[in-house]
């Protein structure tokens, strides 16, 4: 799995770049602010639809123009697929696969797997419980498509269910509308429970190992997965006790007009020899267990898909020391990895791999 080239125009800080990359490493340098992340970006909307940095479209336009173009051919298991992608200020935004436009973002699956590394993601530790719900979502999504469409539809029927809790009609009247909300809810969100729970089973598994091996055995890391809908072997006894919380907590949630039973209130704590990474671990701890998390996402991908996906680090190198580094490289001569640095990476396991170096200034590759 790799991408083959990409075309940019209009994209952030790019009037045009047209760029064929390397299928093993692939390193571009540059300043700070010169476009190096806007790159990785938009090789993470081909896969998924969606900017890692921003919910809105408009900001991804270059300033002084009205429209933008993201145009990538990748290729999966020597299949080719072109992916294409045009913003306009005052429009949705379109994406069409091999010529054939979709009707919604949501609806893509180019096939295209990316694992994203940057500074950012110790919010993945230090953020709020979205931050990893939107890490399991991500994730999930890239292995199982109907996932994504199981977490939309969950998306909607929460979104109705609060606007009828906050409605002006009774209590009764309200209770009685919320059958056909509740049951759907139940079924829907039953689903995303248990697919979560196995992602986390197989990441904390990796991951476990990955961690031993990156502190030298000193630290033990496990993840938990928390849920306030009891994950049980039955399905059918699971919907049934998910809808009947929902039920008994109707009170409280007419109360303060949102909806507290469901997946959309998980979480998953970290855990360094028992003790909560985000409470009790330092920075260098928080910093090595994400590295961890995003390894171990990489080899989960690989296992469920059979193929590794494309790994992104934003500038990390000047994030990890030397130890950490160095098994981070290991991995690259089994993907396509594509490198942001401010400078050029003098790594003693980068010199003799097939790899293209790329300088980017203000949005201008230079040659």
């Amino acid at each position: 799995m790799n991408v083959e080239s990409i075309r940019l125009i209009n994209f952030r800080n790019y009037n045009s770049l047209n760029i064929n990359l390397n299928k093993r490493i692939n390193i571009f340098i540059g300043k700070n602010a010169q476009g190096k992340t806007n790159l990785l970006e938009s090789i993470y909307m081909c896969a998924t639809g969606r900017s890692f940095r921003t919910n809105r479209d408009k900001e991804i336009i270059n300033f002084n123009k009205n429209e933008a173009y993201i145009g990538a051919m990748i290729n999966i298991d020597n299949y080719e697929k072109f992916i294409e992608i045009k913003m306009e200020r005052d429009k949705n935004k379109r994406i069409r696969v091999n010529k054939t436009e979709l009707k919604n973002y949501k609806e893509l699956y180019s096939g295209l797997n990316v694992v994203i590394f940057s500074p950012e993601d110790l919010k993945l530790v230090k953020g709020g419980p979205q931050e990893r719900r939107s890490f399991l979502d991500m994730g999930i999504s890239q292995i199982k498509p109907v996932y994504k469409y199981n977490i939309n539809r969950y998306s909607k029927i929460l979104f109705q269910r609060n606007n009828l809790l906050k409605s002006n009609k009774s209590k009764s009247e309200i209770f009685s509308l919320l059958d056909i909300f509740d049951v759907q809810m139940a079924k829907i969100g039953t689903d995303i429970i248990i697919e979560r729970a196995k992602f986390i089973e197989g990441l904390s598994d990796i991951c476990k190992n990955i961690h031993n091996i990156t502190t030298l055995n000193n630290e033990d890391l496990t993840l938990e997965y928390i849920s306030n809908v009891q994950l049980l072997k039955n399905k059918t006894n699971m919907e049934k006790e998910y809808l009947n919380k929902l039920k008994m907590n109707f009170s409280k949630d007419l109360e303060i007009g949102t909806t507290e039973i469901g997946p959309h209130r998980d979480d998953i704590i970290m855990y360094i020899n028992n003790r909560d990474v985000k409470t009790y671990g330092s920075q260098g701890q928080q910093r090595t267990v994400v590295l961890s998390i995003k390894l171990s996402e990489v080899e989960l991908i690989k296992k469920e898909r059979g193929v590794y996906p494309v790994l992104l680090l934003d500038d990390v190198f000047s994030e990890l020391d030397e130890e950490r580094r160095k098994y981070l490289t290991r991995s690259f001569n089994e993907m396509q990895t594509i490198i942001t640095a401010t400078d050029v990476i003098d790594l003693e396991e980068l010199q003799n791999v097939e790899r293209s170096i790329f300088y980017i200034e203000e949005g201008k590759l230079i040659i």
